[in-house]
């Protein structure tokens, strides 16, 4: 009788760049910041990202004095490399879109520094705020 080889369990696909878009009760509005494109501004970061990561919009991530609010957290490879989240304030103009989808196709938090001028828009949160963001 012919011995079959063991079947290997599929790897588990590498988790990608996540970018967490914040449009709750004050980043994402009008209201709030009048003249900014926010629909415009969530397809330009998709499309900037593409397939190097994925990206997310939430309702509120209750860091609302820093709105617009923006999360950048590490890939798999990133977390490994010692990459931790990176919240990032005030992403109102089309350059920081477009900084933010450059970063997540070189690799993200972990794998290379932050380009342009994001490093001035990040800023830490609460541990409370933190631990109570959904996984």
């Amino acid at each position: 009788m012919a011995r079959r080889a063991a079947r290997q369990p599929a790897a588990a696909p590498a988790a990608p760049v996540t970018v967490t878009v914040c449009r709750g009760c004050c980043c994402g509005t009008t209201a709030k910041h009048p003249g900014v494109d926010h629909a415009g501004q969530l397809a330009r970061l998709r499309a900037g990202v593409g397939t190097a990561g994925q990206v997310r919009a939430v309702d509120c991530l209750d860091a609302c004095g820093h709105s617009n609010v923006v999360v950048v957290s590490p890939s798999a490879e990133g977390r490994r490399a010692g990459g931790r989240p990176v919240w990032l304030g005030w992403v109102l103009a089309e350059d920081m879109i477009d900084e933010i989808g450059e970063w997540v196709r070189a690799g993200g938090p972990g794998i290379v520094p932050a380009p342009g001028v994001l490093d001035l828009q990040e800023f830490q949160v609460s541990r409370r705020v933190r631990d109570g963001l959904p996984g």
